[in-house]
């Protein structure tokens, strides 16, 4: 079944085209949710509240458009939602809460190269917690979602402008974060 027909089966009332769409992106959903919060439980949490969402408001979702990016766009703002509800009551993302994606070391072709990813992701990964939220949240749309500038400005509500300075101000950061060493990478 293809999204298309999971969507209509879900306005029909039938809750298996919501299974469908579930089982399908998931995964990408809650990788997204947590390159933006850095918390594997608030991740998970934002995602299934998402499909919850979709679920209630399928109605009104136009199935001429792509039902992937409207889902992923959605997994970003409910991620921002969470950071931001979490900075009023805890304190800001641990060490610990930053040594997770592991999926990605399953790219490296060699052990060689699985220890050097390793390392590089986790480094990476500990400057994007440094990064103010929204830094973190235009790197996730641009490099992992493959959003355009454009898309980001209407997911975001923000001016295409503000897209801009937030990009090159977190590029900027990060490649301070990342030292001499990674920069040319």
């Amino acid at each position: 079944m293809d999204d298309v027909q999971a969507i209509r089966c879900l306005k029909r009332g039938d809750i298996s085209g919501l299974e469908t769409l579930v089982i399908r992106y998931q995964v990408q959903a809650i990788e997204t949710a947590f390159l933006v919060t850095q918390d594997e439980a608030a991740a998970q949490d934002v995602v299934q509240d998402v499909f919850i969402h979709i679920y209630q408001g399928i109605q009104r979702f136009d199935e001429g458009r792509p039902f992937k990016p409207y889902l992923l766009r959605s997994v970003v703002h409910a991620a921002l939602d969470a950071v931001e509800k979490r900075a009023r009551w805890v304190p800001y993302a641990s060490d610990q809460e930053t040594e997770e994606l592991g999926w990605m070391i399953t790219r490296a072709a060699s052990v060689e190269n699985e220890v050097e990813f390793a390392q590089m992701i986790q480094e990476i990964q500990s400057a994007l917690v440094k990064l103010p939220v929204r830094q973190r949240a235009v790197l996730v749309q641009r490099y992992y979602l493959d959003m355009s500038e454009k898309e980001m400005a209407v997911s975001m509500e923000a001016a295409p402008g503000t897209i801009k300075w937030l990009l090159y101000t977190a590029r900027t950061r990060l490649r301070t974060l990342l030292g001499p060493e990674r920069r040319s990478e």
